[in-house]
C-alpha cells in the first residue's frame, strides 16, 4: 500500500500538468502499476496536492495520508470487564473455546449468583466472534511456557505380550478407551522417591481423570487406576499406556483379562502415539500444580483434594476441541477442529452411554458452580505452594550429591 501511495504522489504533478492524451497514458500506466480502478485511480491522481478551504485554514489532499477513523467501539469497558472475570474463571482458554461455552456458562453464572451484567452487555456477550474475544483479552493475556523432564524407565517384563497399539483396532468413537500415564513431581531433580499423579484420558470425549500416588510403585500405581475407573461415567473398554514398569507388569495384565479390557501399549520412543493423555498432562496436571517437587504425604493429600475438585471443573466446565481432519497444502498443514465443547456435553451427545448414567451427570452438573470450584481450587493452590519451601531443595541437592557419590563409587 505505501508503494501505491508513494507512485500516485510522484506521477501526480505530472497528471495534473498534462494534456487530456497524456492524461490517458499516465493514468493507464498507473492502472497496470498498482492495479487501481480507473475511476479511483483518476480520483486520486487529480485530487492529490489540491488545496481545500473546509474553513478559516487551507488544506492540501494527500493520498499517503490515511484519514483516522473515530468511532465509538461497540464492545466497551463494561463488556471487557465481564469478558476478563469470565476467562479468568475458564483457566484463561483461548476464543474459540470461551465463544461457544458463553451462553450456557452465563446462565449458570446468573443462577448461582456469581456474575450480574446489565441486559445490554448481555446480548453483546452473547453475538460476540471468538476473534473479538482474543482480540479484546490481549492485553490481559501473558504466555508461560514451561517445560518438563520425562522420567519414564523402560519395562522388560511381560512386553512383548502386551501388543502394540493400532488404530484400527481402538473405536475411538466409543467412550471407554482411554490413554494412561504418570506425571512425575520431581521438582527437576529425579532422586530420591517423590509423588506421581495419575492421568486417564478418555480418547472419545476428552473426559479426564488424575488420582496423585507416593510413587511409581507397581501395587499403588495398580490402586489407583481401579479408584479412577470407579470416577468414569462410562464402562473402561481399553487401556493405553506407555512402556514403563508401573503399567508393563503382570498385575495390570491380569487384570484387564479377567475385565475384558483391552490392553495396549505404545511404541518406544514415540510421544505422539499417546498424544491425548500427553496432552492433559500439561493443560489439566502442570496448569494445576506446576512443576515443583512434591515428596511427603502431606502433599500427595493435598494433590488429591485438588484433583477432586479439578475433575468437577475441567469435565463439566472446560471446552476441549478435536481435531477433524489434517491436510497439507506445499509446507503448510491445514488443520480443522469440531466446535468446542466440554467432556460432559461430549458424553451426552454419546448414544453410547446408558440414559441413567446421562440423567445421573445433569442432577450432577445442576449443583455445581465454576466460580466456587476455582475458589476452592485456588486455595489448595496456595496451601500447596506453602509446603515447597527451601528445605525441599537442599534435600534434593543432598540426594543428588549421595546418587552421585553411589554412581562414581559403587563400592
Amino acid at each position: 500500500m505505501q508503494q501505491r501511495q508513494a507512485v500516485v504522489a510522484k506521477m501526480a504533478s505530472r497528471y495534473q500538468r498534462s494534456r487530456k492524451k497524456e492524461k490517458s497514458v499516465i493514468l493507464s500506466e498507473l492502472v497496470e502499476l498498482t492495479e487501481y480502478s480507473r475511476v479511483y485511480a483518476r480520483r486520486v491522481l487529480r485530487q492529490h496536492g489540491q488545496r481545500i478551504k473546509p474553513g478559516k485554514q487551507a488544506l492540501v489532499v494527500d493520498v499517503r495520508l490515511r484519514p483516522q477513523r473515530h468511532r465509538a467501539p461497540f464492545y466497551d469497558e463494561k463488556v471487557k470487564a465481564v469478558l476478563i472475570k469470565i476467562w479468568r474463571m475458564m483457566d484463561y482458554i483461548c476464543g474459540k473455546r470461551l465463544q461457544p461455552a458463553l451462553p450456557e456458562l452465563l446462565t449458570v453464572l446468573e443462577r448461582h449468583n456469581e456474575l450480574r451484567c446489565d441486559r445490554l452487555t448481555k446480548q453483546k456477550l452473547l453475538r460476540i466472534s471468538a476473534a473479538t474475544i482474543d482480540r479484546l483479552l490481549r492485553p490481559e493475556r501473558r504466555k508461560h511456557e514451561l517445560r518438563g523432564q520425562a522420567r519414564t524407565k523402560p519395562g522388560t517384563l511381560l512386553k512383548h505380550q502386551i501388543p502394540i497399539r493400532t488404530f484400527a483396532e481402538w473405536n475411538e468413537q466409543q467412550p471407554g478407551f482411554g490413554e494412561i500415564d504418570l506425571v512425575g513431581h520431581d521438582g527437576g531433580v529425579a532422586a530420591g522417591e517423590y509423588c506421581q499423579t495419575l492421568d486417564l484420558t478418555d480418547v472419545a470425549t476428552t473426559w479426564t481423570e488424575t488420582m496423585a500416588v507416593r510413587n511409581k510403585a507397581q501395587a499403588r500405581v495398580f490402586e489407583a487406576l481401579q479408584k479412577v475407573r470407579k470416577n468414569l461415567p462410562f464402562p473402561l473398554l481399553g487401556l493405553d499406556s506407555d512402556n514403563g514398569s508401573e503399567f508393563i507388569n503382570d498385575e495390570l495384565l491380569r487384570y484387564c483379562k479377567q475385565e475384558r479390557i483391552s490392553f495396549t501399549r505404545s511404541r518406544p520412543y514415540r510421544k505422539n502415539d499417546s498424544c491425548f493423555v500427553e496432552q492433559k498432562n500439561y493443560s489439566i496436571v502442570r496448569r494445576a500444580v506446576g512443576y515443583a517437587r512434591y515428596d511427603t504425604e502431606e502433599q500427595c493429600q493435598l494433590l488429591n483434594e485438588l484433583y477432586s475438585y479439578l475433575r468437577l471443573y475441567t469435565n463439566f466446565f472446560l471446552p476441549t476441541m478435536k481435531l477433524k481432519s489434517k491436510e497439507r497444502v506445499g509446507s503448510r498443514v491445514k488443520k480443522r477442529y469440531d466446535q468446542a465443547l466440554t467432556p460432559y456435553q461430549r458424553v451426552l451427545q454419546s448414544k453410547l452411554v446408558s440414559k441413567a448414567k446421562k440423567e445421573q451427570l445433569r442432577n450432577k452438573y445442576a449443583t455445581l458452580n465454576p466460580a466456587a470450584l476455582k475458589r476452592k481450587l485456588e486455595r489448595v493452590q496456595q496451601r500447596l505452594a506453602k509446603t515447597t519451601n527451601k528445605t525441599n531443595w537442599r534435600e534434593c541437592a543432598r540426594m543428588v550429591a549421595v546418587t552421585t557419590a553411589q554412581r562414581t563409587n559403587p563400592f
